[in-house]
């Protein structure tokens, strides 16, 4: 392994301080806008992605710095380059004069449109460096259908745009980069990740680890729980399954492998546990934001429906956790922590996260909420002398925050290109009727059809801009089978976190199976088979009403009893064991039933229902039951 040149080594030293004074100035930027600024947004968006593109361009460099020094000197004059051109190109832009309406007659003039040309360019480049070459590719697909889509048969063509009309689109505007995924990003998701920054910083994040293991240590598979219960609490606000899985994969893992998981066990359980951090309110992975913006429905109420499907997802999660637990024998930690002694430890942490979900529960406006979080942690960490900080973290808090948001930015600011280009062209509806035809007009096959797509779009995008994508194209479908609007971004926006777990690219099993020197295939077979709640609650929410706004509450109720009874009959037939170990012929009639309770009406449901209750009766009364703790 070759070894970095000192000079190289200066040289990025010195361009990542700058890089950390740009980053904390931006936190500080963001700050100023949501509690004071409040700058229009055809001036705050383009000044947003600008500070952003620059620091990309200086903190993800062109050429590695193990390079030999010229070529390496080379390469960041390059970053420099496009630093200055991205600086040019956002000036122009933000002091376009949008009050001129001329040019939506005229056009644009020859150095505006060289603006916006650059700018696309510049962002394409970012995305390549913090996303990955499969969104520029998606990205560069739909623009060249925006330009060329006359050129195709008549069943798929599109008018086909000039490059000035592209451009004026989806730069001029605040329907393309500058459209609303970007308004999500740069105002409220933003905010959300610099107050999980602080909640690193200040120990608030070690804090509900701690919790978790003083919770949940002392039962069967103890530290495997914790992980489920800690990763609920801390992914809601990183945004990052994979961030969540290496954060508290770093502890719960080896521990995992200490108490007698096998490896690969223990990466997958952290990986589901971490994904279904994404979906967990209240911040739910910043993903509810994007929704409320989409649907026009109050967060408040995207909050409420979100609980119940959330809840579900981990006791699904729980219920292999501690099957897997009894089938290798397993126990508790020997010494845990007293509850009552973590929480005395730490109990003013809780203060802001309540503080935030009530307000955001009253409608408050989320950029403030995010604000009143970041100050209400850092006043809470003050309040306490074992959890005082200093400037120093303080400022690495401000910088930390700014550097996790970069990727989530740029994915945004690409994927409203996406956005643009079907409102633009209409393509939308092409594929709405594309889908509906493949389906056979069959619901269920719809939704197979999208989660395979939510997969393969998963693979190569961030979380966020996979349902950002998705939604744009899925959802006309779904509401064509007739469900309502939430129901229907509810289900794109669970099936868009499958990727993190779904062979043969999770994410964010591999990034466990690194923690557990596991094999990452196997991995993330093991996530998959934990995880499974995000491809069954989905088609719940379809068949059997658990979101409670588009449906009635006694529906939602049954909806609730049958998803419980799903998970253990799918679990009893995978794990082959219940209370005690199962015949072959309980564990088909489980399978068996559990598809029942999937796809039939209410009342063949209840027949399915009334099975799997005997069968877990039967179970019951059978010897071998070793579970003494739940």
């Amino acid at each position: 392994m070759s070894k970095i040149h000192p000079s190289n080594q200066k040289m990025t030293d010195a361009i990542l301080l700058i890089a950390a004074v740009a980053a904390i100035a931006l936190s500080v930027f963001q700050i100023w806008q949501g509690i004071v600024a409040n700058l229009a947004a055809p001036v705050f968006r383009p000044v947003h992605v600008s500070w952003v593109l620059a620091l990309v361009f200086l903190v993800y460099p062109t050429l590695s710095a193990k390079r030999a020094f010229p070529v390496y000197l080379c390469g960041r004059i390059v970053d420099l380059i496009l630093v200055a051109a991205t600086c040019w190109a956002s000036t122009q832009i933000a002091l376009f004069d949008y009050d001129d309406i001329s040019f939506l007659l005229d056009g644009l003039g020859s150095v505006e449109q060289a603006a916006g040309v650059v700018l696309i360019v510049l962002l394409l480049e970012a995305t390549r460096r913090t996303v990955g070459l499969v969104m520029v590719v998606i990205a560069l697909l739909f623009l060249a259908y925006a330009l060329f889509g006359d050129a195709l048969p008549d069943n798929v063509a599109s008018k086909g745009f000039t490059l000035e009309e592209v451009v004026r689109f989806h730069i001029y505007s605040t329907n393309g980069v500058y459209g609303a995924p970007l308004a999500i990003a740069a105002g409220v998701v933003f905010m959300f990740v610099l107050f999980g920054a602080f909640l690193q910083v200040t120990g608030a994040g070690q804090f509900f680890i701690d919790m978790a293991f003083a919770v949940a240590g002392k039962y069967r598979g103890g530290p495997a729980k914790a992980s489920v219960i800690a990763s609920a609490a801390l992914g809601s606000i990183s945004g990052s399954a994979i961030a969540n899985t290496v954060t508290t994969g770093a502890l719960t893992i080896p521990m995992m492998k200490k108490l007698g998981y096998k490896s690969e066990q223990a990466a997958g359980i952290e990986a589901a546990a971490s994904t279904g951090g994404q979906i967990m309110p209240p911040v739910m992975g910043a993903g509810a934001f994007v929704m409320a913006q989409f649907t026009g429905i109050p967060y408040s109420d995207i909050l409420l429906v979100s609980i119940a499907p959330a809840i579900l997802y981990f006791a699904c999660t729980l219920l292999y956790v501690h099957l897997m637990a009894c089938k290798l024998n397993l126990q508790g930690m020997s010494a845990t922590e007293q509850v009552f002694t973590v929480l005395k430890s730490g109990w003013h942490f809780l203060v802001p996260l309540i503080l935030i979900t009530v307000l955001l529960m009253m409608s408050y406006s989320p950029v403030l909420v995010g604000v009143i979080g970041c100050a209400a942690i850092l006043l809470a960490s003050l309040t306490r002398k074992h959890s005082r900080i200093g400037f120093g973290l303080f400022f690495q808090g401000l910088k930390e925050g700014a550097l996790m948001a970069l990727p989530i930015s740029v994915a945004c600011a690409t994927a409203g290109i996406v956005v643009g280009v079907v409102g633009q062209t209409g393509i939308g509806l092409q594929f709405t009727q594309f889908l509906i035809a493949m389906s056979g007009g069959h619901l269920w096959s719809a939704l197979a059809l999208i989660a395979v797509a939510a997969v393969i779009l998963g693979m190569g995008l961030p979380v966020t801009a996979a349902y950002i994508v998705l939604s744009i194209m899925a959802v006309p479908a779904l509401m064509d089978f007739g469900l309502g609007l939430l129901t229907a971004h509810m289900i794109v926006f669970w099936l868009s976190q499958t990727s993190n777990v779904t062979p043969p690219i999770a994410l964010a099993a591999f990034a466990g199976a690194g923690i557990a020197n596991a094999s990452p295939m196997r991995s993330a077979v093991q996530a998959f088979k934990l995880a499974q709640g995000f491809f069954l609650i989905p088609a719940m929410m379809a068949f059997s009403g658990l979101i409670w706004i588009d449906g009635e509450p006694t529906h939602f109720v049954i909806g609730v009893i049958a998803t419980i009874s799903l998970f253990i009959a799918f679990a009893g037939g995978i794990e082959g064991r219940l209370f005690a170990p199962l015949a072959l012929w309980q564990r088909a009639v489980l399978l068996v039933m559990a598809l029942g309770v999937l796809f039939l009406s209410d009342v063949y449901r209840l027949v399915a229902l009334a099975i799997i209750v005997v069968i877990c009766l039967l179970n019951y009364r059978q010897p071998d039951k070793p579970l003494t703790q739940v």
